[in-house]
């Protein structure tokens, strides 16, 4: 793919991700360079300037065996109408099965989605063949993200900068016009984080996006906001934010509702907040969080972290980093490559 069919495919994207919103709110400018059209407002990627919606659809919850596949499609179209333009997905979600539903969800409406997914291998050969398995589930002929997955041991951003490593296999699709932007995830430590950070400016290997845990508790226990966020935002890469809810065990505590969960990770300097949307409610309470978090007071947040410190102080509403139950990549060694 040519730089000129990116530019092209790029600015009618922008366009549509503003045009698909309802009309009755206009467009105007917001915080962080936000521009808000209809009820949905925008924000960048880091530098590479492109808009996509505060809220981003995970797609985990679309591949899931409790919804028919005509569900998940509707729920995705339902997402882009109020004027969420950001996808998530992964080669490893439900088998692939998540990837092949929005695949046949993106017929349409391509270029006015801004597509990530996310790869498993930590061999050039192994991400490489992830990569096509993707673009043949999606139905596409490129991603505008593809992201180095479960970046969560200390030997990951090692192993990703190693020879014959997956950093060469992103650098090779990306000249082959499969891919536009490159990125890594992690949910363990943050750490681990600063590590690949570091290893990248050694290696002058540049991310255009980072993937976290940003929610009310992560601010108390290992906290990717306060260790990591800052050298992003200086950085200029595009922050990704997840698991806002805890998946779903914040909500466990009884120290937060779902929607002080959501407006508090909007309230970062994120450039979208990835949430698992499985119903229409879902779909509502997380288009309200976009519409409200710029309602939040210096003293609203203050009083979510200080109701939450007691029952974040040990990790116990966070899994993700205290345990291997979320950690697909231990379970299944045989994707690593």
């Amino acid at each position: 793919m040519t730089n000129d069919n990116w530019k092209r495919r790029e600015f009618i994207g922008g366009l549509a991700a503003l045009s698909v919103v309802s009309t009755t709110g206009g467009i105007s400018s917001g915080t962080r360079g936000e521009i808000t059209a209809g009820e949905m407002p925008y924000r960048a990627i880091g530098k590479t300037g492109q808009k996509v919606s505060v809220i981003g659809l995970g797609g985990y919850h679309l591949g899931m065996s409790k919804l028919q596949e005509a569900e998940a499609i509707n729920l995705f179209n339902a997402a882009f109408d109020r004027g969420i333009n950001f996808s998530d997905n992964c080669w490893d979600y439900n088998d692939g099965e998540s990837e092949r539903r929005i695949g046949k969800a993106l017929k349409g409406k391509r270029d006015k989605v801004f597509v990530m997914t996310k790869f498993d291998g930590r061999t050039k050969t192994s991400a490489l063949k992830q990569l096509d398995e993707s673009l043949q589930r999606l139905d596409t002929d490129r991603v505008e993200l593809w992201q180095f997955h479960e970046n969560i041991r200390m030997e990951d951003p090692d192993r990703f900068f190693a020879d014959g490593g997956a950093a060469e296999a992103m650098l090779e699709a990306k000249k082959a016009g499969k891919i536009r932007y490159l990125g890594f995830t992690g949910h363990k430590d943050p750490s681990v984080h600063l590590r690949m950070l570091e290893l990248a400016d050694k290696h002058s290997f540049t991310f255009d996006a980072v993937q976290m845990p940003l929610n009310v508790m992560d601010a108390h226990f290992r906290s990717f906001e306060k260790s990591v966020l800052p050298v992003l935002v200086k950085k200029q890469i595009g922050v990704l934010g997840m698991k806002s809810l805890g998946d779903p065990h914040i909500l466990e505590s009884k120290t937060v509702t779902p929607m002080e969960c959501l407006q508090y990770a909007l309230s970062l300097p994120t450039s979208v907040v990835i949430t698992g949307i499985d119903s229409m409610p879902i779909l509502e309470q997380a288009v309200q969080a976009a519409k409200t978090y710029g309602s939040l007071s210096k003293s609203d947040i203050s009083a979510m972290l200080k109701k939450t410190a007691t029952a974040a102080a040990d990790g116990k509403y966070e899994p993700f980093k205290t345990s291997s139950q979320f950690d697909g990549t231990a379970h299944h060694p045989e994707w690593l490559g």
